[in-house]
């Protein structure tokens, strides 16, 4: 077999780096696995597991219940009409691992459309004032014939 002047200088190019690599590997300190060594590398242990094992976790499940819920506070500050169902669809989010959380997202977001065309606004009216309203135009002992006889004598003088 004959070696042309090319293969000669490739296969001493592959010799030096070899040995070169190998030169690198002897000088080379010995590795250490960690910073600290004996009782301190114990200590070390211990905290990073208790991190691990039990803070971490919980840090975890407080983070994914926080992000589940922020449709729920924007639908309360956005006075969504439709926050018992938002908030229902967060809990449900929840069940099935988040999966509906972004249709709940988008939803608190929306502006409801088809609430505004059936009552004539697109926020829900607070819940004190509705009870507060309810409880100073009506006794509590009224019954609804009353209530609506009432109402319909409202209707008359008004008209009169």
């Amino acid at each position: 077999m004959r070696h042309t002047v090319s293969d000669r200088g490739g296969h001493l190019k592959l010799r030096h780096c070899s040995l070169l690599t190998l030169i690198a590997l002897l000088a080379a300190p010995a590795a250490h696995a960690s910073l600290f060594s004996g009782d301190t590398l114990d200590a070390v242990a211990n905290v990073l597991a208790w991190i691990v094992l039990f803070i971490a976790p919980i840090l975890a499940i407080a983070v994914f219940l926080m992000v589940h819920i922020l449709p729920e506070k924007v639908a309360e500050k956005r006075r969504h009409p439709q926050l018992g169902a938002i908030k229902t669809l967060c809990l449900l989010s929840l069940v099935f691992g988040g999966m509906l959380w972004p249709i709940a997202w988008l939803w608190a977001y929306s502006k409801p459309v088809l609430h505004q065309i059936a009552y004539g606004t697109d926020v829900a009216e607070p819940e004190g004032e509705s009870a507060s309203a309810t409880a100073a135009g009506q006794g509590a002992g009224e019954s609804m014939s009353s209530r609506t006889s009432a109402q319909e004598r409202d209707r008359g003088d008004q008209e009169a």
